[in-house]
């Protein structure tokens, strides 16, 4: 792993709600969010972290769509103190990240929560309830074509022990290229992370 840099708590909102905007399963929630809080997606699509009310503003649409800072939905029993860092993570060190412990993604991997073993089960052909894997190709195809991804955010209490916090779909489609060149990442690490990264 090299590190790139400190980063934020308002870094890793910012990123997460860009990914998720363009996601098919979340964006168009979010968007509803957006308008019902009278905002434009300029707040999601390019962010300025100096200004502190954007901070603000996309924090509490983090907290409305997925329940941040409110011990609920995908942030229940995660830590109000993490310590962000921007780091470039190898081909191996990606290759070890699992998914989080949701349904879909244990099934998709065999029970492995590893994307290498997700990709292998997706090039067999096999799905995940029944769940379509046209996304994933398509992911790698631009990866193939030369797309850029935003970064992944991981967790963990320990830099060698990291869970996909955003970006499942990325991190799948990168294990479908077979993990070509180093990742940037959105690391966060908390003493008490254990609790929701299991």
């Amino acid at each position: 792993m090299r590190v790139l840099g400190m980063s934020s708590e308002d870094e890793m909102v910012a990123c997460f709600l860009r990914g998720e905007l363009s996601s098919r399963r979340f964006g168009q929630n979010l968007r509803s969010h957006l308008a019902a809080a009278g905002q434009a997606e300029q707040l999601l699509t390019h962010p300025d972290l100096s200004d502190a009310g954007a901070n603000v503003a996309r924090r509490a649409l983090l907290a409305a769509t997925r329940g941040y800072g409110e011990n609920r939905d995908l942030f229940e029993n995660f830590p109000p103190q993490v310590a962000w860092t921007r780091a470039l993570l190898s081909s191996d060190e990606v290759a070890g990240v699992r998914y989080l412990e949701y349904s879909y993604w244990v099934e998709l991997s065999g029970g492995s929560r590893r994307p290498t073993d997700a990709a292998a089960r997706i090039r067999a052909g096999l799905r995940a309830f029944d769940v379509p894997n046209e996304p994933f190709v398509e992911a790698a195809h631009a990866l193939i074509r030369g797309a850029r991804f935003p970064p992944l955010i991981l967790v963990g209490e320990r830099h060698d022990d990291l869970v996909c916090l955003e970006g499942h779909l990325r991190l799948t489609a990168l294990a479908l290229v077979g993990f070509r060149t180093d990742v940037e990442c959105l690391i966060g690490i908390a003493p008490t992370m254990g609790r929701w990264a299991q």
